[in-house]
Formats: structure tokens, C-alpha cells, sequence
């Protein structure tokens, strides 16, 4: 359980380096670290990646995901749940999947110094957008 002080929503908020968990054919957990960004009204969060790898491959065969956060303090942590879905790959720069991930780098970081060439490269690289709803929260300060 939470301290009531402790709300790990902020911590999820504070953004930074994270471990996504999805689930491999075997039923074991595939662990990957991330750069998530967490939209608190939305209650939605938002990590890009890259088609072919295995937690995008795990996410098309079973789209439910965990994230873990854990502070910098390293007594803190707050873990979200939810079930996800992809966004792309796209093929066209203007099309809507890479759109997707404009918006979502607008959200996460604000103004990218070339559009252009931000769009070229989400289809080169063939980047997917997860988007999770989440559904569940919790975590704790520890100390």
C-alpha cells in the first residue's frame, strides 16, 4: 500500500528512464528499458519504438504492458498497467501514424528543430508509437 503522502503519479509524471514489461509467447516477462511520457489528465502513456524488436512483437500478440519507474532517490517507485495499442509503423512522412508521433514528441519534449527531417526518420527507422491506457497505479517510498 501508498503512504497517503506518496502519490506515484508524480513520479510517473517526472518522466525519465523506465522498465516497460510485456509478455513473451512463453508467458515469462520481457523486460525493456524506456523513455516513457506520462499524460496525467489523459491517464495515458506513450512510449516510442521500433518495429521489429521484442516488445513490439510481444505487444501485437498480447497488448498488455507494465511500466516501472523508479526515483532517483532509489527508494521510490510507482508502477502503471494497462492495456496498449500500437500506432504504425508508417510508410508515408505525412501520414497519420507518423503524425501520431509528432504529436506525441510535441507532448514530450516540445519543438523539434527540423519536422522534416524528424518525419523521414520515424519511417526509416520504422518507429511505432505505444499508446497504454492506464488502468491501474500504485507504488511507495520506501523510505
Amino acid at each position: 500500500m501508498t503512504h497517503s503522502a506518496y502519490d506515484p503519479r508524480d513520479l510517473l509524471a517526472e518522466g525519465g528512464l523506465g522498465v516497460l514489461a510485456t509478455i513473451k509467447s512463453s508467458g515469462l516477462p520481457q523486460l525493456s528499458p524506456v523513455t516513457p511520457f506520462y499524460d496525467r489528465e489523459a491517464e495515458t502513456i506513450y512510449v516510442s519504438m521500433t518495429e521489429g524488436r521484442a516488445k513490439t512483437a510481444n505487444l501485437r500478440r498480447d497488448p498488455r504492458a507494465a511500466l516501472e519507474i523508479t526515483g532517483a532517490d532509489r527508494y521510490t517507485w510507482a508502477t502503471a498497467e494497462g492495456a496498449v495499442t500500437l500506432i504504425g509503423p508508417g510508410t508515408e512522412p505525412d501520414g497519420p501514424e507518423v503524425e501520431a508521433l509528432v504529436d506525441y514528441y510535441r507532448k514530450a519534449a516540445g519543438e523539434h528543430p527540423d519536422w522534416d527531417e524528424y518525419r523521414s526518420v520515424m519511417v526509416a527507422d520504422r518507429r511505432v508509437l505505444m499508446v497504454m491506457s492506464v488502468d491501474r497505479v500504485y507504488g511507495e517510498r520506501l523510505r
